[in-house]
């Protein structure tokens, strides 16, 4: 059992308790000893109740409940909070929206021009969200969008992953090998399978991954041929997806000179018509084929669901969301030869995981739970490493950052900045977008790209905190001068500053109070509510609504509102 650890806190030294064996913090406390690391302090109250709401259903918790929780005296508090929010309707909407990313869902594709139509997009998200409601395991999800066939894609949602892979004009190996490149990607995060599909990984991959530096292109090949018998039918806005049909019952065909790939050219003693001209199915890690009479698609998600990278890419996706950063990071690139504590490479590679113990500890719960999402998330954000305190007391070394001993903040998700400044002010819009029909949450809208379509404050707002379109231009975490710019003069700000009846009656102090809590969901300091008294009480009852809209403007303008810490 790893020893109990001082932190440092203000005026006084505290202590986390004794980890359970196997826990997250048993593998992290361990690794802050082993390196001479003292944490931050345990976070409040006020700032968890804030950032756990927003990072587990993208909502700022309401004022009634910081201040319930707040004054709520049970030791178990976090934990049922936790347990609430995962029960909540915006917890699905939050986690479609994440799968939607992760799974690339979209109307179209700009770099290919690929149009599933709304309707296809529509159907795949109505999938994802149906997922999340009922519960169904992760593996059967990703089962169902590697295995699925029929037409069309309109009505079956999760034909359309696959389709994401589709390349029209180009020969049917560069479709293929796309669909292979992002079924590697998103489901085991391996991300250079889609490099070694043009070329052997020696003399490519050599500083880059230890795994990919010794992988060749005829084993990509392999991979590929998993797909080899599938055949995208139709197009636009209805497609479909058949097995061993019109000619692609064959295996993965070599001799291909066009595409957007290099040639594909067997070895140099094999003749026009052998055998060899074609690349049979097998699986890279443990040289797996599909069996007698079984479809190759089950055959290339039994593989992938079976195989224990597909637990740790899940674990680490999730982890990078809640904690800012991968245990191995980027997520997507994955080192297979690098990963084993009890295996580790030679020199001088060293391993890729920054606490592989723990990488290999939390996949084997995720397998255990029955590749449970609620029960993964539940782990991780009930761990006392999730609740440090992003302040930290004393000098902070950078080269700490991958030991977590601290709470990274992140900037908001576009969606999120959104749906608080109505949820804050109770100027919630209302969107007709025809799926679902009306709606008032950004969170809620299928995708990010062209969303939503008739409001053009609003959906340039939404783009200057770089939500991305799922495809060419993936979500991303910056900070840029156009959002200071949205947030100071968007028309769309301007829109929710407007104050009812209700809220001007209140004393300049309480309303300072409400304001605080409604929009960054703390009280304010002693010298921040005696500054915004003393703006309420200069501006005088004739100019009373526009500084209380001041007051509400200055708060959207603070680091703390676009901030999660």
């Amino acid at each position: 059992m790893v020893a109990s650890l001082g932190v440092r806190s203000r005026g006084a030294a505290s202590t986390l308790a004794d980890p359970a064996a196997d826990s997250i913090d048993f593998y992290i406390f361990d690794a802050w000893r082993a390196n001479g690391i003292t944490p931050a302090p345990r976070t409040t109250d006020w700032e968890f109740i804030r950032r756990v709401t927003l990072d587990l259903t993208g909502r700022i918790p309401t004022p009634d409940r910081v201040l319930q929780f707040v004054a709520d005296a049970d030791p178990a508090k976090r934990t049922k909070l936790i347990d609430e929010l995962l029960a909540r309707t915006e917890w699905v909407d939050k986690w479609t929206m994440y799968f939607g990313d992760l799974f690339r869902n979209s109307a179209m594709k700009p770099s290919t021009a690929l149009i599933r139509g709304a309707d296809g997009r529509n159907a795949f998200y109505q999938w994802t969200r149906d997922s999340l409601v009922t519960g169904k395991p992760y593996n059967q999800m990703a089962t169902e969008l590697i295995t699925p066939a029929g037409s069309p894609s309109y009505l079956n949602g999760p034909i359309n992953f696959l389709i994401g892979g589709v390349l029209r004009g180009f020969p049917m190996q560069d479709t293929v090998d796309q669909m292979t490149a992002n079924v590697f990607t998103t489901f085991l995060g391996i991300g250079h399978v889609n490099c070694l599909l043009c070329h052997n990984g020696r003399g490519h991959l050599d500083g880059i991954s230890l795994w990919g530096s010794t992988t060749t292109r005829y084993q990509a090949w392999q991979l590929a041929s998993f797909l080899s018998h599938t055949q995208a039918t139709g197009g636009n806005l209805s497609w479909g997806l058949v097995d061993d049909s019109k000619g692609f019952n064959v295996d993965y065909p070599l001799n291909s000179t066009d595409g957007n790939r290099p040639p594909r050219q067997p070895g140099a003693d094999c003749a026009p018509g052998d055998a060899c001209n074609n690349v049979a199915p097998q699986y890279v890690f443990n040289g797996d084929s599909p069996q007698p009479g079984e479809r190759y698609r089950v055959a290339l998600a039994r593989n992938i669901t079976g195989d224990p990278q597909f637990a740790r890419a899940l674990v680490n996706y999730l982890w990078a969301e809640f904690f800012g950063r991968g245990l191995v990071d980027p997520p997507d690139l994955f080192d297979p030869a690098r990963l084993d504590p009890h295996n580790p490479p030679p020199a001088p590679w060293t391993l890729q995981p920054s606490n592989p113990r723990l990488l290999y500890a939390l996949a084997q719960h995720f397998v255990d739970s029955g590749y449970q999402l609620k029960s993964l998330m539940r782990e991780m954000v009930n761990s006392e490493t999730y609740q440090l305190s992003s302040r930290y007391d004393g000098q902070w070394d950078p080269a700490w950052e991958p030991y977590f001993a601290r709470k990274f903040v992140r900037r908001l998700w576009a969606e999120e900045v959104h749906d608080a400044i109505g949820q804050s002010t109770g100027t919630l819009p209302a969107y007709e977008i025809g799926f679902p029909a009306k709606i008032s949450y950004a969170m809620q809208f299928p995708e990010p790209y062209a969303m939503p379509l008739y409001d053009g404050d609003a959906r340039s707002f939404l783009d200057s905190f770089l939500r991305g379109n799922r495809d060419d231009q993936l979500r991303r975490q910056d900070g840029s001068i156009l959002q200071a710019l949205a947030l100071m003069n968007s028309p769309f700000v301007d829109a929710h500053l407007r104050t009812d009846a209700a809220l001007l009656a209140k004393p300049d102090s309480e309303l300072a109070l409400t304001l605080f809590v409604n929009v960054l969901s703390r009280y304010p300091s002693d010298a921040e509510a005696a500054k915004a008294a003393a703006s309420l009480a200069d501006a005088g009852v004739s100019g009373r609504a526009a500084a209380v809209q001041d007051l509400v403007w200055s708060l959207f303008n603070r680091v703390d509102f676009i901030f999660n810490y």
